[in-house]
Order: structure tokens, then C-alpha cells, then sequence
């Protein structure tokens, strides 16, 4: 029996496009399990403009962030976690206005202090698929080009699948050979130059070593169904001479920077938005850390990093596991503790919410008051002088 080839195509085409606008928040996600952890709040209003030209539809998105002052909820998975934090860094790239100075700052930590593995090595996947996210959100014409890509292997898988299933007519050899390509390909066509021409996301890791470990397993110019990110990622590191044409960039994300390279990565920033101005939407800074004890210390160089960088960075995505929890925030919602508890649904309870990010004593502090292992201080008169100098003795040797 033949099947018509239009009917697959359809089937198969609602099938892959499911997947990639995945990234779209969803506030149907209501699950909530150890391995994944926060459902899907939905802080976003939309509205969209008319407009003839031939833009995405994401450029003529005006999105007004609303939940300020609202606990934040915990993710589903690991790629819903990255796909989370990638809508909520669009919405602040286009609510700031998404040109020029736009800063931010991500933390994912899912280890809970396991340091068996570097926090790059960590969060490889986790970047993976927050930056795929992120540019098909906010680089023009990456997501047409993938809707192109689907659309055009849908369209082959169908076409040879009818085509084996005619029993009747001979087989095309020669367009049978082209649709083996297509599919070879993931959908790029192969006779065209695939090569990206347009904006650019880079990535700039702690060393050379590294972006070159990313360029090859990341396989950003590989087919797209091979590749771990969009063809318009590219990976330059922060030491080093830096040769890279830097004009198109559209994005730039500092992936796991330390305070070693700190010098480097104030260089670079300044440089890149000196020179590509209107053009830079958003940078964002990857499990930073900056500041630290043995190479800026703590005292006025620290300082001075801290009020010149690292202040100013809006935390747009924070998760940070616990023994007997998570520490999480979406922006522009708190910062909320949950302790896991069997007889919740989805295995956790909210025990705290803060319009700040919470030390690690007082995180502790937090459980401890919820689960009657301490008096909390807020009823009882407030801490006292030991209390207060023991907690912040142990803030500095956590820092």
C-alpha cells in the first residue's frame, strides 16, 4: 500500500518541531523530583507587534517580565532548567532593550560538593543546552534556519519512505540518492553552502585547551542532528592573543571564568562592547568565579573587582543543590529555598524566599530554624554577639 508522502511529511515534521521549541516555558510542567528540580513558573506576559518585514517573530516580541516578589519553583530536568534560563535571559536582554551594556549572570552548581569533577566539567551539558536555547531565543535567523533544516528532513524521511513502499513504479536511483543526503545531512541541504554569515554567540573558556575540546565535541558546524549547539556558536578562550574577528558578535558568554583570568575577561568585555556597541545584546557570566583568596584575596583588589564587575551582574538564573534541597532563583522572582519532603507533591516544600541571594550560613541558618534545630532570631530578640561574629567567621572561610 502506498502512503502518501505529504501525510509522513506532516507526522514527522510535528514530531521535530516539538523538540525545538522546547525552550518555550511552559507552565504545565508541574513535577518536581530530586534529579529535576523546579516546575515551570509562567512570569511571562507577551505581546506582539504587527510588522511586514521579514524578521522573526522573536524580534518583534515585546516581553513584559511580571512575578517580582514571587517565590520561584523548581525545574523539571536538567534541559528544562537550561531551557528556563535561557527564556528568562532573552526576556532580560529585551527588557533592558537588548543593546549595548546588558549584563547577567548564571549559576548552576548540581553537585553538592562533590569535587570529583572542575565545575566546567560540571556543567558542560547544562551550558550545551542553555546556549542552544539562548540563541535560537535571540540570534536573528538561527531558529528559521533549524524550522528550515526539519522541515527539509521531514520532508525527505517521508519522501523515501513512500518511495520504498512503491512497489509499483521504478525506484528513482538518482532522487533516492539525493534524499539519503538530505537525511545524511539532518536536513541541511547538501549541494549549498551551509557556512553561518550571520550574528554570532561566542563562548570564551578559561583557557585555549578547553574551546578547543568544545569546538571539537560541541560540533557546532557538524549536521544539525550531530550537533551539540547552533552553527552560529563560536569558542575563543580568555588567554591569549586575541585574533578573532569580534564584529558580529551578537552574544557573549563567559563560561567558568576564574579569578586567574580576570584581568583577561575585563579586557575582553570592555573591548567587545567598545567595539560592537548596539549590535552586543547580552553578556552573561557562566558559574563565575572571580574573586578568590588565593589570587585577588579579599581585600582591595577584590573589592575593586567586585564594584567594577561583579556587583552590577543581574542574577538572571540560580540553582544550587543541597543535601536537603535547592537553593533557586528565576529572574525576576526571589531567591527560595526548598527542603525535600516525601509527602509533598513532587517530593519538596518552599521553606524560604528572599529578594536576595542568601549566604551559605544563612541557608543553613534557614533549615535549621525551619526544622527546630535552632531558635530563629527573627522571633527571639536577634542573634547575639558570638552568634553574629561565629556567622560571620564562617561566611568568609565559604566565600
Amino acid at each position: 500500500m502506498k502512503v502518501p508522502s505529504s501525510s509522513l511529511a506532516t507526522f514527522l515534521l510535528g514530531c521535530i518541531v516539538s523538540s525545538a521549541s522546547a525552550f518555550t516555558p511552559s507552565s504545565s510542567l508541574t513535577s518536581r523530583t530530586p534529579s529535576s528540580l523546579v516546575k515551570t513558573p509562567s512570569f511571562y506576559k507577551r505581546t506582539t507587534t504587527l510588522s511586514s518585514s521579514p524578521t522573526s517573530d522573536a524580534e518583534n516580541e515585546i516581553v513584559e517580565p511580571v512575578g517580582f516578589g514571587q517565590p520561584t519553583e523548581l525545574p523539571d530536568s536538567l534541559q528544562d532548567a537550561a531551557e528556563i534560563a535561557a527564556q528568562s535571559s532573552a526576556t532580560f536582554a529585551k527588557y533592558q532593550g537588548g543593546v549595548g551594556m546588558t549584563r547577567c549572570r548564571v549559576d548552576f552548581d548540581t553537585s553538592v560538593g562533590d569535587e570529583t569533577y572542575t565545575t566546567l566539567k560540571s556543567s558542560t551539558e547544562f551550558m550545551q543546552k542553555y546556549v542552544s536555547a539562548l540563541c535560537y531565543a535571540l540570534i536573528p535567523g538561527a531558529m528559521e534556519r533549524r524550522q528550515d533544516e526539519m522541515m527539509r528532513l521531514a520532508t525527505a524521511q517521508a519522501q523515501l519512505t513512500a518511495m520504498m513502499q512503491d512497489k509499483e513504479g521504478e525506484v528513482d536511483e538518482e532522487k533516492r540518492q539525493e534524499l539519503l543526503d538530505i537525511i545524511a545531512e539532518g536536513g541541511r541541504d547538501p549541494k549549498a553552502d551551509n557556512t553561518w554569515k550571520g550574528p554570532v554567540a561566542r563562548i570564551y573558556f578559561p583557557d585555549e585547551g578547553s574551546a578547543a575540546l568544545a569546538r571539537r565535541d560541541w560540533n557546532p558546524k557538524g549536521p544539525p542532528t550531530e550537533a551539540l549547539v547552533p552553527p552560529c556558536v563560536e569558542f575563543s578562550s580568555c588567554g591569549g592573543v586575541q585574533m578573532q574577528d569580534i564584529t558580529n558578535d551578537k552574544i557573549i558568554l563567559f563560561f567558568c571564568p576564574k579569578a586567574s583570568e580576570a584581568e583577561f575577561v575585563e579586557q575582553i568585555l570592555y573591548k567587545t562592547e567598545a567595539k560592537c556597541g548596539e549590535n552586543l545584546a547580552l553578556t552573561v557570566f557562566v558559574n563565575p568565579l572571580l574573586v578568590d583568596m588565593g589570587v585577588t584575596g579579599f581585600g582591595m583588589a577584590g573589592r575593586m573587582l567586585r564594584e567594577r564587575l561583579i556587583d552590577d551582574l543581574t542574577s538572571i538564573y540560580y540553582l544550587r543543590t543541597l543535601q536537603w534541597g535547592a537553593l533557586t532563583r528565576i529572574w525576576p522572582n526571589q531567591f527560595t529555598v526548598w527542603q525535600e519532603d516525601e509527602e509533598e507533591e513532587g517530593g519538596y516544600r518552599m521553606i524560604k524566599s528572599l529578594d536576595r541571594l542568601p549566604s551559605n550560613p544563612e541557608v543553613e541558618d534557614i533549615y535549621d530554624y525551619e526544622n527546630g534545630l535552632a531558635n530563629d532570631p527573627a522571633a527571639g530578640g536577634g542573634l547575639g554577639f558570638l552568634d553574629a561574629l561565629g556567622d560571620f567567621v564562617n561566611g568568609m572561610t565559604k566565600l
